[in-house]
Parts: C-alpha cells; structure tokens; sequence
C-alpha cells in the first residue's frame, strides 16, 4: 500500500496529526471519538492483520459481547483481576450505560441477557463491526492494513516540532511522522511483541501470559461426561485464594464453562507460574457448604428411604454425574437411602463439596485470546492514558495490564479506556 499522504517530517500546516497503532475495539472506537471531538484531526489507524476489528467479529461465539450490566459482580475487582483501581476511575468517566447509548445512538438495538451479558439483539458480531468501519470511513479515518509497526521514536525536528516516528516491519513502507500516538495494539502473545514499546517506554511493561481458558485434566473418568452442565458450581485452586463461581461444563479434554474461565482469569498467573500444574476443587453445589449438603441428603433419605441412590439425587446434578460422584465416594448406587450411615453421608457430602481433580494444561477458550500483561499502569496518566514520562503518547484497550473475566468486560475496557484516551488526544494542541 502506499505511504500515508504528506507525510514527511517537515510539514508546515498545523492539523495535529494522529497515529493509533492497532484496528481493535480500542483504537477504532478511539479513533471515532477523536474525529467526533476534533474534526479537523488527521487520524490514520495502522493494523499489521488484514482486517480491522478481527476479534470484535469472533468475540462472543460470533454474537460480540459487547459489555455487561455490572450487576452481576459485587466489586470492580470481582470482574477485573489487574486494572481494578484503575477501571473504577475510568468507568465514572465512560461506564457501561455510557457504551449502551454509544451504540444505540447509532441504531444499534441492544439486549441483556439472563447472566448480565449485553449483546446486540441482532446477535451478529458483524453489526457492530460494520457500523465501526463505517463511521471511520465517513468521517475521513485513514485506514492501513497489513503494517505491522515495529517501532516508535520520538524524534526532534526544528521545522515540525517534536514527532513520533513510526516504523514497519515491512522495509518498503515508508515511515510515519505523527504529532500524537495512540498504541491500542490489544493484548501480545509473548514478551517479544512489547519490543517496538521498550524504546519509549523504558521497558515498564508486565510480561504477557494467557487468561480465560479452559483446564486440562487427563485421564479422568469425569471427561467420559462431556456436555454436562451444572449451572452453579464452584471451583477453586489448592492452596490459593483464587475462586470463583458459575456454570461449569464438562469437556472431552477438562472443565470450562463461565467459573473456570472465571478461575482462569484470577489465577492466570499462578498457574502459569506452576506450568499449568494444579489440584482444583469443586463444589458441585455452588455456594451451599457442608452441613447444608448433609442437611438436604439427609432430607432426601426420609422423603425417599425404600429409594435407590441411583434414582434419587440433588437437583443440580444429571444422573451420569450423580453416579460417578457415588462411585468417587465408594458408595454402592443401588444402596437405597434408608441404608445409608453417618460415614457414608460425610463421605458423599465431602465429594459432592470438595471434589479434588489434577489439571495439567490449559486449552484456549475458543478463538477469543485474552492476556494479562502489559504496559504497567503506573506508566500512565489515570486520568488521560498519556505516558507519564513521555509525552504525546497514550495507551488503551489490553496493551495496558488490564483483562477481565468473560461475560463483556474486557471489551468494556477497551470503550471506556479508549474513550478516556480519545478526549484526552482530541483536546491536545498540535
């Protein structure tokens, strides 16, 4: 592709011009809300992929969701493991009401689900995708797929003033001079991908490692139950804190579903740390403890005492996972309910509340790759994303150590740091 227009180093006009490295969630929200606060702005996206706002299309299954409701969590931090204090400030600014009007103002109908978890009604990815693209299209946004930039200076020049030079992968790409610049680069697989940031940011970033993934458990007989749902369980790392709760879904390779990506968020490091090693506890009833587990099996045995295990069991549970938690629990499923003794109870009601499996590995939740990790939050400006040491330069979406749980709020980050970010570059002077 060509070089962006006018693009030397020595322009004399005074449009304040603007670079925003990554065609995410982030940098083309951001790149709108500039345009919509400072029209005369000369904004040009650059996206190493081929197409913009790839993962917006895949995020959701193919239906984007796009935020959630908050009413769901009990803090900030229930929903972002690293980034907390920070999204709390932000979200004041430009919150997830904020982002539903944003949408809606542009025709887009939006619905809440059961689980808080907001989506377009159209349940199509591609509508909140097509309506980005177009509105950068209509205000003049420069577009440049396929340049992937590996690097940014800043540089002087008595004829323009202090600039950022950017450069490509590519060699035959001519490199950019912009007077601001955005990284919205998403998050990075690896420590390399933060190497065009070390120069300017003196190397403060967090190094990347996965977040919101399922857990492998190998040769376990509860993989012979894939497809089983319990919709509210609750699972836990030994020897941590990390926990969390919600529908769990057995899989031919472990356990995924909302509380294991959950988990995985809030341990994402931990586990990393420990090569994906761990012992993880279930309680397959959610949050009921012990003695409520005894309570309700015990009132299960007197309104069934001539009844088989087999046939009567706990609500929550399938008949497939109900009989393998008896064979766990060395109970005989054809014992009928009046047999069963105090022993027998404590040991079903301790599989049933503390179930204990070996995970080793992870599998990637889909095509949706989320990471924690990033440029360090003590590097910015809180209240305007910009570089604390440089400035000129700012930060939004998951290039900053921010992520979330799943359920839409990471893509609410991207919005709402965006935005921040947005006013910020759009009230600053050439």
């Amino acid at each position: 592709p060509p070089a962006a227009e006018d693009n030397s180093i020595g322009y004399k006009d005074k449009t304040m011009k603007i670079a925003i490295i990554g065609a995410g969630a982030a940098g083309c929200f951001a790149a709108i809300n500039i345009k919509r606060m400072s029209p005369d702005a000369d904004i040009t996206v650059f996206e190493g992929g081929r197409k913009p706002l790839a993962k917006v299309a895949i995020t959701g299954g193919g239906r984007c969701n796009i935020t959630n409701s908050f009413r769901g969590i009990k803090s900030i931090a229930e929903a972002y493991p690293r980034g907390e204090r920070l999204m709390k400030r932000l979200l004041r600014e430009f919150s997830h009401e904020d982002a539903c009007k944003w949408f809606e103002a542009e025709g887009i109908r939006l619905v809440t689900q059961e689980d808080e978890c907001v989506f377009p009604a159209s349940q199509d990815a591609m509508e909140i995708v097509n309506t980005l693209t177009r509105l950068m299209r209509q205000t003049g946004i420069k577009l440049r797929t396929g340049h992937r930039v590996s690097g940014i200076k800043k540089t002087e020049d008595n004829s323009a003033g202090n600039l950022f030079r950017i450069s490509f992968s590519d060699g035959s790409i001519a490199p950019f001079y912009a007077d601001t610049v955005l990284v919205a680069t998403g998050g990075c697989a690896k420590a390399s991908d933060f190497n065009m940031l070390h120069e300017i940011t003196s190397g403060n970033t967090v190094s990347p490692v996965p977040s919101l993934f399922s857990l492998c458990i190998p040769e376990n007989r509860i993989t012979g139950l894939t497809g089983t749902v319990v919709e509210h369980a609750t699972a836990w790392i030994a020897g941590t804190r990390h926990k969390a709760e919600g529908a769990l879904l057995i899989t031919h390779w472990g356990m995924s579903g909302p509380a294991i990506l959950k988990l995985s968020s809030y341990a994402a490091r931990t586990l990393h740390e420990n090569g994906y090693k761990a012992h993880l506890h279930i309680n397959w009833l959610g949050w009921m403890n012990e003695a409520e587990v005894t309570d309700m099996l015990t009132s299960i045995a007197i309104k069934n005492p001539k009844k088989q295990l087999a046939s009567v069991y706990p609500d929550a549970l399938n008949s497939r996972l109900w009989l393998l938690l008896l064979e766990k629990s060395g109970i005989n499923a054809e014992q009928r309910w009046t047999e069963m003794g105090r022993k027998t109870l404590n040991r079903l009601t301790n599989t049933l509340t503390n179930d204990t499996y070996t995970v080793d590995g992870k599998n990637r939740f889909k095509d949706e790759f989320v990471t924690c990790g990033g440029v360090a939050l003590g590097e910015i400006n809180p209240r305007t994303m910009e570089s604390r040491t440089l400035p000129g330069l700012f930060f939004a979406g998951e290039a900053l150590d921010i992520d979330a749980i799943t359920g839409g709020f990471n893509l609410q980050a991207a919005w709402t740091t965006g935005y921040v970010a947005a006013k910020a570059m759009a009230h600053r002077k050439a």
